[in-house]
């Protein structure tokens, strides 16, 4: 079976890296934002979610031992060559670029030129990188999610200049609170200092956030509890869920706040020096884990999720399970030292890199009645 494989690929700037590929030279040459800023003035977390040559190459072996497999890069090109090279099911693991419904743009060609593809459609992508967007749904619906409000240009006046800053309109939210991107994943401005204890911590952080990555600030209600994330593949009535990982604060330096910051999860944990940050499957009754799996799968219908997804779940002071947020492109790192949360739930339920990747392939060729 021809199956196409959608990609972004990570660019590496030249201060992270003594050594670029003549690709990456001239993406980094050429990249400019949408208001002509050049790559110098992006976050310096802009490309994090996009994939390492590593990763690609690892999903592209693990189709190839079954499929020819034709690669297809998510840029402005890729509408031409998916149209020309026309593979009979598309395995997506494209981030985008540009935009609050960047996850949405290859799923939506996919869908206007009649190609099936693994993982959820354009509207479930957009509503889930829109964090605010999920919460309303889940919240509809009855599923606990800590309580929010979003500050953008319409309640704050921005320090530009010589102008005073100010919060207006506070929602009564308790402190602490949490501050992050409002359309943003992996961690992406996510600091340690982003949770916040008073009006001014808040302050500051919201503006940083709305100056440095051009969007809102979704501001949350921290919940103190466990953390967990839940890594599911299937649909509908059929979803399963892979043993649950914990996330183990208590390996982060001490005094930093607990929280999968971008410290943690690209500074202080690397390959070379990995933190014990994460137990799978985790140590908990078989109440909690049947609390957590029927919350997350309930999100993951309601949000009409397809094929696979990774539910990150948070505890309150009396143990019941919120959901922070739900990511239908989970990260799926291969080197088991780079403690990426997907494959490592796989392991744990037996199966290696290349079987995860072929059962997500599977269970979308199923949905889509392709005969594999």
């Amino acid at each position: 079976m021809k199956v196409g494989l959608t990609y972004n690929i990570k660019k590496v700037r030249s201060h992270e890296s003594g050594v670029r590929s003549q690709k990456n030279a001239e993406f980094n040459s050429e990249l400019r934002t949408p208001n002509s800023e050049h790559i110098s003035s992006l976050p310096p977390d802009f490309f994090a979610e996009w994939d390492d040559e590593d990763t690609i190459e690892a999903v592209r072996t693990a189709l190839a031992g079954r499929h020819n497999v034709v690669m297809i890069e998510a840029d402005e090109n890729a509408y031409e060559k998916l149209k020309s090279f026309r593979p009979q099911i598309v395995f997506n693991i494209a981030e985008g670029l540009w935009g609050q419904s960047r996850e949405s743009q290859i799923p939506a060609m996919l869908d206007m030129l009649r190609i099936p593809y693994t993982g959820s459609g354009p509207l479930s992508l957009g509503i889930c990188l829109d964090k605010a967007r999920a919460k309303e749904i889940l919240m509809h619906h009855g599923i606990p999610t800590p309580k929010f409000t979003i500050y953008d240009l319409r309640f704050m006046n921005l320090k530009i200049g010589n102008r005073q800053s100010k919060i207006e309109n506070l929602k009564p939210l308790s402190f602490p609170l949490i501050v992050k991107p409002l359309y943003e994943g992996s961690s992406k401005g996510v600091r340690n200092n982003s949770v916040v204890n008073n009006t001014a911590e808040l302050k500051e952080r919201a503006e940083w956030v709305i100056a440095e990555y051009k969007q809102p600030a979704l501001v949350e209600e921290f919940l103190e509890g466990r953390e967990f994330t839940v890594a599911m593949i299937g649909n509908g009535n059929d979803v399963k869920t892979l043993p649950i990982v914990e996330i183990n604060y208590s390996s982060l330096p001490s005094g930093v706040n607990p929280i999968y910051s971008y410290e943690a999860k690209w500074i202080w944990d690397t390959p070379d020096n990995p933190l014990e940050i994460f137990k799978c499957p985790a140590d908990i009754g078989n109440k909690l884990k049947k609390d957590i799996e029927t919350v997350c799968k309930a999100a993951f219908n309601i949000l009409d999720i397809k094929d696979w997804c990774r539910i990150d779940i948070r505890l309150d002071a009396k143990e019941n399970p919120h959901i922070l947020e739900l990511n239908p492109l989970p990260g799926i790192l291969p080197d088991p030292k780079s403690n990426s949360c997907f494959p490592k739930a796989a392991r744990a339920a037996g199966m290696d890199y290349d079987k995860l990747i072929n059962i997500v392939l599977d269970t979308a060729c199923k949905r889509h009645g392709i005969a594999i």
